[in-house]
């Protein structure tokens, strides 16, 4: 083994490759995850991809292991700690839409639903996200049956902003418009006092 090929394997991680393969998805879907041209744009060779990984449906699964794993530990866990329990939407809200790279893999994953690897992720992703706004409603104060349906309201708000925004290019928002924009998600979604 020469000292160029130990120095690649050393420098780059088996996350690294699959931090690539997510950003690669975000940009161009999921059938455009290759090898060849995801060490291209690593800057290494295939022989790299090779020590951490047996395919690309193996680095596929990873990266998508991954990109689940962030959303259950760095923003669900997160908004979870925050104690008053009328304070955890807002700065969900808040917290997720400034988060672009997830955003960019959720909707490319949305037009992969048909991928054998993919359906099974997103299955599970949209049912915890949907477990997760029921309680955080029902903590809020709503009733289980209100609850339930404001979490299916505000997934199939997301959802269709991700669908209007990076499927259809619509709406084009300024910074500002963006953040008022979600100012008012916020305002419309978050309850003022427990419904029935």
């Amino acid at each position: 083994m020469n000292d160029g090929a130990k120095t690649e394997r050393v420098r780059l991680s088996a996350e690294d490759w699959e931090d690539g393969a997510l950003a690669l998805i975000a940009e161009q879907g999921v059938g455009a995850l290759a090898v060849e041209a995801l060490a291209r744009r690593l800057g290494v060779t295939k022989g790299s991809f090779y020590w951490h990984f047996r395919t690309r449906e193996a680095l596929l699964q990873a990266a998508l292991e991954r990109w689940e794993e962030y959303g259950e530990r760095e923003v669900l866990a997160e908004i979870e700690r925050i104690a008053d329990p009328r304070k955890r939407l807002p700065e969900l809200f808040r917290r997720v839409a400034h988060e672009l790279q997830p955003h960019r893999v959720y909707a490319a994953l949305l037009k992969a639903l048909d991928h054998p690897q993919v359906v099974p992720v997103m299955s599970r992703v949209s049912q915890r996200r949907m477990d997760f706004l029921t309680r955080m409603y029902s903590e809020a104060g709503l009733e289980p049956v209100v609850a339930l349906h404001r979490a299916r309201l505000t997934y199939a708000a997301y959802v269709g902003f991700l669908q209007l925004n990076f499927t259809l290019g619509l709406p084009r928002l300024s910074h500002d418009e963006f953040d008022a924009y979600v100012e008012h998600v916020i305002t419309t979604l978050t309850p003022d006092k427990p419904e029935s």
